[in-house]
């Protein structure tokens, strides 16, 4: 599918945030291989829209700087496309000369207008279905050909489009933080989405060399739809848990199995904290209407909140005080939901240790066996002996384990996801897990 006719004029709105400045930069990667490498004629303009001109002028130096990454690390490529440039001798010639080109096809705004000329409208602001109808409306009316591709992570897509009006012209683009790194890109197409716009999106996640899961358009999708429902479940262990041994402990202890006795890259609840407790609280009240015979909310997580506990990340991507305080990337404190106040974890994690009991003396962790070719046999052999140990730490995992494969195959039965097979890419490409949540280790 030629992808020019479309690519021409593109305009990101939210473009100075964590996701839109991420797929800003893969558009302009794209934009580079139409214009440069093709040596089109045509004239590219990508837009990069958001409220705030000072964040727009930061963005511009993490785009020069993403762009001269890409260029140093493909530099052959661009050698050949310069090729008939006699005055580009060195690398650093080239490399420069493609990073000032990209550059001038960028251009930045804070008016809505801006996109009244665009073919292509992709949308990376906050998750609040109101001002994505908003805006989709006023741009809509103000240019009825612009194709929209939102990175709503939870929200309908069928309800945006029908409440915006926008006659079958928008997809579902889910991109993974960081989107310059995720390869998952989950599409999601409602209704009404039109064949082409369909057509084209796939064509375009694959010049993304993007892996490409479709989900049907239910609230949350597949990522959302077994991440939060994994989150409810670890808050209603951890409440249990607090009644004997208070919540310093509960939050420790499930963070602990969940990463450890499940091989994550991250416990739950720190991983709550990445995402942000607010953003996690948002996304659950997005998903409830869809879901009236769920609970899709906790009473701890929205008192975390109304306390100011909410996580999330520095603009320099730092992790912001959560359920737990870091230091350089690490646990160093636990909140303790009881007294309002944290806690040492140098305090609490022996008592913990002794609590969980004995454990697999098989210990292998995420970070060697993710990628290890043997990865299948050392993660049987150790969630076989998790299951022969009879201790509070093992019994925990088990049944989370469990739990977390009913998420995935209700996900499944619902048609949510197409197959086990697309519920355990996102889990293993989206949030990096050794394995998918359907396996046959629980």
């Amino acid at each position: 599918m030629d992808l020019v006719p479309k690519m021409k004029n593109v305009s990101v709105l939210g473009a100075a945030g964590k996701m839109g400045s991420g797929i800003l930069v893969l558009l302009s990667f794209e934009m580079a291989k139409l214009k440069i490498g093709k040596k089109s004629n045509e004239q590219f303009v990508l837009n990069a829209i958001d409220v705030s001109q000072p964040a727009l002028v930061n963005l511009l130096g993490y785009v020069r700087s993403q762009l001269l990454k890409h260029a140093e690390k493909n530099i052959v490529e661009l050698r050949d496309w310069y090729a008939d440039k006699e005055n580009l001798v060195d690398n650093e010639d080239v490399i420069n000369q493609f990073v000032e080109d990209v550059m001038a096809m960028i251009q930045t705004s804070t008016r809505i207008e801006t996109t009244y000329e665009s073919e292509l409208i992709f949308e990376a602001i906050k998750e609040d279905k109101n001002l994505k109808v908003k805006l989709f409306s006023q741009i809509k009316q103000n240019n009825p050909n612009a194709w929209f591709l939102t990175n709503t992570s939870s929200i309908p897509i069928g309800e945006i489009e029908k409440e915006a009006g926008l006659n079958g012209d928008i997809v579902g683009y889910h991109f993974y933080n960081p989107p310059v790194i995720q390869k998952l890109l989950e599409i999601i197409k409602c209704d009404n989405t039109g064949d082409e716009l369909n057509e084209f999106s796939i064509a375009l996640a694959k010049s993304m060399r993007k892996i490409i899961v479709p989900s049907k358009d239910v609230a949350g999708f597949i990522g959302n739809g077994h991440f939060m429902r994994d989150a409810l479940y670890a808050l209603n262990q951890a409440q249990k848990l607090a009644e004997t041994e208070g919540w310093a402990k509960a939050f420790f202890m499930i963070d602990t199995i969940s990463r450890d006795l499940l091989v994550r890259p991250m416990g739950i609840f720190q991983l709550i904290d990445y995402v942000g407790v607010d953003v996690t609280k948002f996304i659950l009240a997005s998903m409830q209407p869809s879901f009236p015979n769920e609970t899709l909310s906790h009473s701890v997580l929205n008192e975390l909140f109304d306390r100011e506990v909410k996580g999330g990340q520095y603009a320099d991507g730092s992790q912001k005080d959560g359920v737990f305080k870091y230091q350089k990337g690490r646990i160093t404190h636990v909140y303790d939901f009881g007294t309002g106040k944290y806690v040492s974890k140098e305090d609490i994690e022996m008592d913990c240790a002794a609590k969980m009991g004995e454990l697999p003396t098989l210990k292998i962790y995420w970070k060697t066996v993710v990628r290890d070719k043997n990865k299948a046999e050392y993660l049987e052999k150790f969630f076989k002996e998790l299951h022969q140990i009879d201790s509070v730490g093992a019994n925990l995992a088990v049944a989370y384990g469990q739990n977390s494969k009913a998420i995935g195959q209700m996900l499944v039965d619902t048609e949510v996801a197409a197959s086990a097979d697309d519920v355990n890419t996102v889990l293993e490409t989206g949030f990096f897990h050794a394995y998918g949540p359907i396996n046959d280790y629980f």
